[in-house]
């Protein structure tokens, strides 16, 4: 009985059209090759500025429903914060404005890890690792 109630659980889910993850590898050739999606960096302002995804457009999640506005027509996105938990928040209200969401495999502290190119806006200057 605890079988058929699980099915009927998931059954009864809302179906996503989750878009496979990408890389911080492939992002990086991609951003590389200048043939970059959007970039959609959901943390904080301080985060952001700290270090983040060369060509990454900060929008924190918390206020992504009111600036949509800002992402333009409906595209691949790479969403990334520091974990993916807030990205995850973020892909449903994405999806639904026609965006194909991609996450960021591992998100910032795969990137970070893998020790890929960052800017930093501290002082206004990029760095590079």
């Amino acid at each position: 009985m605890l079988r058929i109630v699980l099915l009927f659980l998931v059954l009864s889910l809302p179906a996503r059209a989750t878009e496979p993850a990408v890389t911080p590898t492939e992002l990086a050739a991609q951003i590389a090759a200048g043939n970059a999606p959007l970039i959609l960096d959901v943390r904080t302002q301080e985060e952001f500025d700290a270090g983040h995804v060369p060509g990454a457009v900060l929008i924190p999640h918390d206020q992504i429903e009111a600036r949509m506005s800002e992402l333009g027509e409906p595209r691949d996105v790479v969403v990334y914060c520091r974990s993916g938990r807030r990205s995850a928040l973020v892909e449903p209200a994405l999806e639904k404005l026609g965006f194909r969401v991609h996450q960021l495999d591992g998100s910032w502290l795969a990137w970070d890890a893998a020790g890929l190119p960052e800017e930093k806006n501290e002082d206004t200057t990029k760095e590079s690792r």
